[in-house]
């Protein structure tokens, strides 16, 4: 009994990771070769519980996320894929649309619904914690992903602005005190534009107001003062696909109703809103997130590198706590497998194995799970194995033997 109240004890407060991405026309946009290897390096250094994104362009792509997923850990699943309909006027190319992926022992999904608007969708996911209160007290978190209209002018700020009061009247159909995680790129350059103004304002009497958990609200735009929040353009040469120029605009938002600043039951975490890449450098103003200029100790060249290859736009994150008890369980297990050195190599992996696993083979894997290399071990303590022939990239190390995560390596010759 006293084993009970102490496991109830140490998981009275559970937390949540929370990522947004525009994935840059995701697969379709080819200029990086094999851009799939730089995202895969941003989840697996992030991992996060809910992971959203816009930009997908097709059902291909969003299973050949859903994979890279699922090898990172298997509880991932996600949404039920659908085409954007919104564009059906203009032309029903259905190019951009927006996903959702989560980890189903913390979440599951209770619905999902498409918000139509004047240009894109809205898309609603509605999912409730997977805690021991789930059937007596579940609660319910409404995630919202948009892509709002690109481009400065005020035509553009009209149509966001339009796009926005849509979202506002469907939001007024859900109870008022609806926990409301609204993410997505806004492509909005100030806060004083009248789109961003309709979420926040509570002067508009909404139903649901949105607040910033970045408390960052101002003139974005070319602002070095907003340096920390700045999440375009990763890039300033062309030829990799997406916009050029370097980093100067905020166009990438996690926002939060109002409610979820103080329940207990599930609230964002305070300074936990951070931009993924972001140093907080003033010298990478209208530079390549991967240069020099932009280093900091948060993130190190080889992530910036990763995210300036994937996309021309940094992803969001932020913290979500609840006070209810998560319903999966924890155990003690033993590491099967350890690096002897770095796990940044040139030509030799070298691995220290535990001998209670009594590991026979290892698995080499690509970032797509392909089998491209079986090492015989035999209960060895120590291996070197010479991976001189193999292309630079990232690889994962598994074996039938032991159930653990996939052991992460790069190779950079």
């Amino acid at each position: 009994m006293l084993c009970i109240f102490a496991f109830k004890g140490l998981h009275a407060q559970e937390n949540f990771k929370l990522m947004f991405y525009n994935v840059l026309n995701f697969p379709l946009e080819d200029a990086v070769p094999n851009r799939l290897q730089y995202l895969e390096l941003v989840l697996d250094d992030y991992r996060p519980d809910i992971f959203m994104v816009c930009e997908l362009n097709n059902i291909s792509g969003a299973n050949t996320i859903m994979s890279t997923l699922e090898f990172l850990n298997p509880n991932y699943q996600s949404a039920t894929f659908e085409l954007n309909t919104s564009d059906d006027n203009l032309g029903n190319q259905n190019d951009l649309q927006n996903f959702i992926y989560y980890d189903s022992s913390k979440f599951i999904l209770d619905s999902q619904s498409i918000v139509t608007s004047i240009f894109r969708d809205f898309n609603h996911y509605r999912m409730k914690i997977n805690s021991l209160e789930v059937d007596t007290n579940p609660v319910f978190i409404d995630f919202i992903v948009c892509h709002l209209k690109a481009s400065s002018g005020t035509e553009n700020q009209a149509l966001r602005f339009q796009m926005v009061e849509d979202l506002i009247a469907y939001l007024d159909t859900l109870p008022s005190d609806s926990n409301v995680v609204l993410a997505g790129d806004f492509n909005v350059y100030t806060s004083s534009e009248a789109a961003f103004q309709e979420l926040i304002d509570s002067d508009n009497n909404n139903n649901i107001d949105f607040i910033d958990p970045a408390d960052q609200i101002g003139s974005w735009h070319n602002n070095t003062n907003y340096i920390d929040v700045m999440t375009q353009s990763t890039r300033t040469q062309t030829g990799f696909g997406g916009a050029t120029g370097g980093f100067d605009d905020r166009f990438d938002f996690i926002m939060t109703s109002e409610n979820m600043e103080t329940n207990p039951e599930i609230k964002f975490v305070e300074n936990t809103y951070k931009v993924f890449g972001n140093n907080a450098n003033v010298q990478c103003y209208n530079q390549a997130i991967n240069s020099s200029d932009c280093s900091g100790a948060d993130y190190s060249s080889f992530i910036r590198n990763a995210l300036h290859n994937f996309s021309d736009h940094l992803p969001v994150t932020l913290e979500l706590q609840t006070n209810q008890t998560l319903s999966l369980k924890e155990f003690t297990t033993i590491t099967a497998i350890q690096f002897a050195g770095s796990n940044v190599i040139s030509d030799v992996l070298r691995l220290k194995l535990n001998p209670l696993a009594q590991l026979k083979t290892l698995t080499i894997n690509n970032s797509l799970g392909q089998v491209i290399k079986t090492i015989n071990v035999k209960n060895s303590l120590y291996i070197e194995e010479n991976m001189s022939s193999m292309a630079n990239g990232i690889y994962y190390i598994t074996t039938q033997e032991f159930q653990d995560k996939p052991l992460k390596f790069i190779i950079a010759h």
